[in-house]
């Protein structure tokens, strides 16, 4: 396992009836996923992970896709899993369980809050802290992607310790912007090939301008792209 310092704040009371019913007729979207049951340790570890990385949301256990209501067997098994999934997970994140029940059944409530920590980290257990393998994931609409080499760079920058961070504005920039006012989006590829520099130093470049709020950086069919704000 990671690590043995699992944070879980249990039962708090943070949501009612009238909440959770909201939640469940608006449906799934970035805030919000729904689990008809805990099907899997590292999956929920990495929806877990991709809430924390990105604006936080809940994940509900016994509520099917389709917004039905089902329950859940046992809420402390359901717990028990949540906090072995917790232990896959680095750094060490917050959260909040509730159990709320609703239609004669339980429901799981997880609140994952949006982390000052990010990126935080899913790693299996055959592998260290720091292993090459461990993987982040941001959520994208109704899904938990994996995040790219370029929004990882950008989740560690908008950590409140990161080191502060100087723009300047040149050429290689000034063509970026022209190019993104013709065609709309731009990959790091796209911008490397643009102005003839490494990739490596095109998304350095990209990932400064988003942490100075001057780009965006978008996710489709499995890839970043990149647009003016």
């Amino acid at each position: 396992m990671v690590g043995s310092n699992v944070a879980v704040e249990a039962c708090s009371g943070t949501m009612n009836r009238t909440k959770l019913r909201e939640l469940i007729s608006a449906g799934e979207s970035s805030t919000v996923e729904f689990k008809r049951k805990f099907t899997s340790v590292d999956k929920f570890a990495r929806e877990m992970i991709a809430f924390a990385n990105t604006e936080g949301g809940y994940l509900i256990v016994g509520v099917d896709d389709d917004r039905r209501i089902v329950g859940v067997e046992s809420e402390k098994e359901e717990r028990n899993l949540i906090e072995v999934a917790l232990h896959h997970i680095a750094p060490v994140l917050d959260i909040t369980i509730d159990i709320v029940e609703i239609e004669y059944v339980d429901i799981v409530v997880v609140l994952v809050p949006r982390s000052s920590l990010r990126p935080h980290w899913f790693v299996p257990d055959d592998l260290p802290v720091n292993g090459k393998n461990r993987k982040a994931f941001i959520r994208r609409g109704e899904e938990s992607v994996e995040a790219s080499r370029e929004m990882v760079k950008v989740l560690r920058g908008m950590r409140p310790d990161s080191p502060p961070m100087t723009l300047s504005i040149g050429d290689r920039e000034q063509r970026l912007f022209a190019y993104l006012e013709r065609y709309g989006r731009a990959s790091v590829n796209d911008f490397a090939r643009l102005v003839n520099i490494s990739r490596r130093r095109a998304s350095q470049i990209l990932v400064k301008l988003v942490r100075a709020g001057v780009l965006h950086v978008n996710y489709e069919a499995g890839h970043d792209f990149f647009t003016l704000v």
